[in-house]
């Protein structure tokens, strides 16, 4: 047993017998060297174990024994979980990467170009990886200031690469109108429809948090690189997330698995342009998975850019959404900061007259906009915008700041 010692150190930087944050944080970078994202063996391994157990385990640095076996098994049967593996096939995949693994240098790499490493320990863990299950990532590597959003208040945005006009267009509406009204946009940072919602989203002036990018390779590069500079501005404003380490390749495998979680940091997911097979399809199903809400952008039944659109819809995947308001309508009922708790009371808005709704809903949550970007947004005259901001004004609804008018948040008063 003189060897135990040497083993929970294990060679990986680890102190022996440490179980601190710090220990736990360089355990789980090594692990998402060692595991493929999804891999759902070596999360049950975790789940099971530990973090810093279940290394030593994945590693061959402790053999497994009756007692490892009974608390796997245990888990498996309390999850329901019948595809199982075992360890011995799970191991022969794994013993590869082990040489490699060198989790101090990836920490200090992430470091190097201004990243951090999150884990589950961590406050600002997502709380929507919570219904990911054994698919949830070890940890997720992360470039940007603000804190991971909590998924009551993000919508997925997702859709084609080759997106038409008309799918880049409402794509750019429905994202720029979400983050005017405090939402933050969620999307896989490639071409086309992603692209766009990433792009309208920093569009705004907005002061919360715009737009995450879940990206399906190594943060230490921007893929793909004909995105390198809408990326970068992404990670300065933004967030770019991964669940690989730098270095990490972006293959077809990976690109697939980290649509669960788009999926997982929303509340709701919205296909604006879809082919009959795609990738946003594919998120679109990990959303419905997890009972998250569903939704579809309709287009022209002659455009196979919307196939996939239609499909969702027509299987009962996906309800229609044909602009920004009935996108946000989805997701106010799950944000607390959006409607939370709103049972049968009437909404502050009810029984305003058309023009005045209209106008209502045209305000900004947070920055302040003039009378020339209201008239625009609204579809009203000057004169109709200036009446009913009198109106909305002496009603209580919304207020003039040094930017221009916005809602009045009284929310943020009532605290």
């Amino acid at each position: 047993m003189s060897g135990e010692p040497k083993a929970r150190g294990g060679g990986l930087g680890i102190p022996p017998g440490g179980q601190g944050l710090e220990e736990t944080r360089i355990a789980r970078a090594a692990l998402t060297r060692l595991m493929e994202p999804g891999d759902a063996t070596g999360a049950l391994l975790v789940m099971a174990l530990g973090p810093l157990e279940g290394l030593q385990v994945a590693t061959g640095k402790r053999s497994v024994d009756p007692a490892i076996e009974g608390r796997v098994r245990s888990l498996l049967l309390g999850r329901g979980t019948k595809a199982w593996e075992g360890f011995a096939a799970a191991s022969e995949r794994w013993r590869g990467r082990v040489p490699d693994l060198a989790p101090h240098r990836d920490l200090e790499t992430g470091a190097r170009f201004g990243g951090r490493f999150v884990i589950p320990e961590d406050p600002e863990w997502p709380d929507g990886f919570e219904d990911l299950g054994e698919q949830a990532p070890h940890g997720l590597w992360v470039r940007g200031e603000d804190q991971l959003p909590s998924h009551r208040s993000a919508v997925a945005l997702v859709g084609s690469r080759n997106a038409t006009n008309y799918g880049l267009s409402v794509a750019g509406e429905i994202s720029k109108g979400l983050v005017d009204r405090g939402v933050t946009v969620v999307s896989g940072g490639a071409y086309g429809i992603d692209a766009q919602a990433h792009r309208a989203a920093l569009a705004t002036e907005g002061t919360g948090l715009p737009t995450v990018a879940v990206m399906a390779g190594g943060l230490d590069r921007y893929y793909p690189s004909g995105n390198e500079e809408l990326l970068r501005e992404v990670a300065r404003r933004g967030l770019l997330v991964s669940e690989l380490p730098p270095g990490g390749a972006p293959t077809r495998h990976r690109f697939l698995r980290r649509n669960r979680l788009i999926a997982a940091l929303a509340a709701v997911t919205v296909v604006v342009e879809a082919q009959w097979r795609s990738g946003a399809r594919s998120t679109a199903h990990h959303a419905a998975d997890m009972g998250r809400i569903v939704a579809a952008v309709p287009g022209s039944i002659y455009s196979a850019s919307s196939a996939g659109c239609h499909r969702l819809l027509r299987d009962g995947v996906a309800v229609c959404v044909t602009d920004v308001q009935e996108a946000y309508e989805l997701l106010a009922p799950a944000g607390e900061g959006l409607g939370g708790d709103r049972e049968d009371r009437p909404a502050i808005h009810d029984g305003l007259a058309v023009e005045d709704l209209i106008l209502f809903d045209a305000l900004p949550v947070q920055r302040g906009a003039g009378i020339d970007s209201l008239t625009t947004v609204a579809g009203l005259s000057a004169a109709q915008v200036r009446a009913g901001l009198g109106r909305l004004q002496l009603m209580g609804l919304c207020q003039q700041t040094a930017g221009g008018w916005r809602r009045r948040d009284q929310q943020a008063e009532n605290r």
